[in-house]
């Protein structure tokens, strides 16, 4: 089922919402997994709605959706273990599976018996595999939708960086302890539409977000996540075509990692298949054009799950 929102962005402006990065991270509260501080924020009234953002940014990227999604959803953010301004241990063996614990953990301490999954890139492999543990009978809460931004959700037509791909190889530490601003942003700004492009304030927001305590000693234990991807491919997919819940993805198509070839997948692999596709927006759509995914994501709650 494609679908498309109009209207939306034609003469839109939208605002950057919680403008400063500074205010970002005061609004928001820590709590601890394992012995490490885990960044988060709540606002807002209504059901539960879990965002989870992608690699290798943070909950920020959600600034700009923030101030709509908490008029109707009671809104739950964090920073993954590794990211943004959570806790960065060189020595932990980061995995998916390890940040989907810190996710059920969180939404069990807060005594949450349903949610609603909203997640991007790196935060939709989280979100299948909270699936999978659904369909496994082991989550002590229910899934009651989920939406996905631009994730990899099948490995077979993820077409990554060259910079992810080195990162991988026996060079990634040096190459992550040694990425310069200028190297981050030439590989960064290909992820985004022609007409959607982050400015100066929005890369230097980036940027802090990436190196904050030593961010960059890291990333090349992080990337692991695309070996993960085709390891968990079968139980990853097989949550997606058994999911008993609503399932919409919103796809911006100008993505050259995660666009045109996963929707095309997307519909190949999903029943009935749910797509929004939105046109000239690439890897961010809820910060390159958050009227437009606003409205897919309002239409599919009210239309979808009721």
């Amino acid at each position: 089922m494609e679908q498309q929102i109009p209207g939306l962005r034609d003469g839109a402006t939208v605002s950057r919402g919680i403008a400063m990065l500074e205010e970002w991270q005061q609004g928001g509260k820590w709590f601890t997994y394992e012995g490490h501080a885990i960044f988060s924020r709540m606002a807002g009234r209504g059901e539960p709605l879990v965002l989870v953002h992608g690699f290798p940014t943070a909950s920020w990227d959600w600034n700009r959706l923030w101030p709509m999604l908490i008029q109707n959803n009671n809104v739950v953010a964090l920073d993954l273990l590794g990211f943004g301004f959570s806790d960065k241990p060189r020595d932990h063996a980061y995995s998916i599976e390890d940040q989907a614990d810190l996710l059920q953990g969180l939404l069990e301490g807060l005594g949450l018996e349903s949610v609603h999954l909203f997640a991007h890139d790196y935060g939709c492999s989280v979100a299948q595999e909270l699936l999978a543990r659904e369909q496994e009978g082991v989550l002590p809460f229910q899934v009651a939708s989920v939406c996905f931004l631009n994730g990899v959700l099948f490995p077979e037509v993820y077409n990554p960086l060259l910079i992810q791909k080195l990162s991988r190889s026996p060079l990634g530490g040096l190459l992550s302890r040694g990425l310069t601003r200028r190297s981050f942003e030439r590989s960064f700004l290909k992820l985004f539409g022609r007409k959607s492009t982050p400015c100066k304030q929005d890369m230097d927001d980036f940027w802090y977000l990436l190196t904050y305590n030593n961010g960059r000693g890291i990333l090349h234990h992080l990337v692991q996540y695309m070996e993960e991807r085709r390891c968990h491919r079968h139980r990853w997919v097989s949550a997606l075509q058994n999911a008993r819940q609503p399932v919409r993805l919103i796809s911006g198509t100008a993505d050259p990692v995660s666009g045109a070839a996963m929707v095309q997948r997307y519909h190949e692999m999903i029943p009935n298949a749910d797509v929004v596709q939105l046109k000239n927006v690439g890897h961010y759509p809820h910060f390159e054009s958050p009227w437009e995914v606003f409205g897919a994501y309002r239409e599919f709650r009210k239309h979808r799950v009721g």
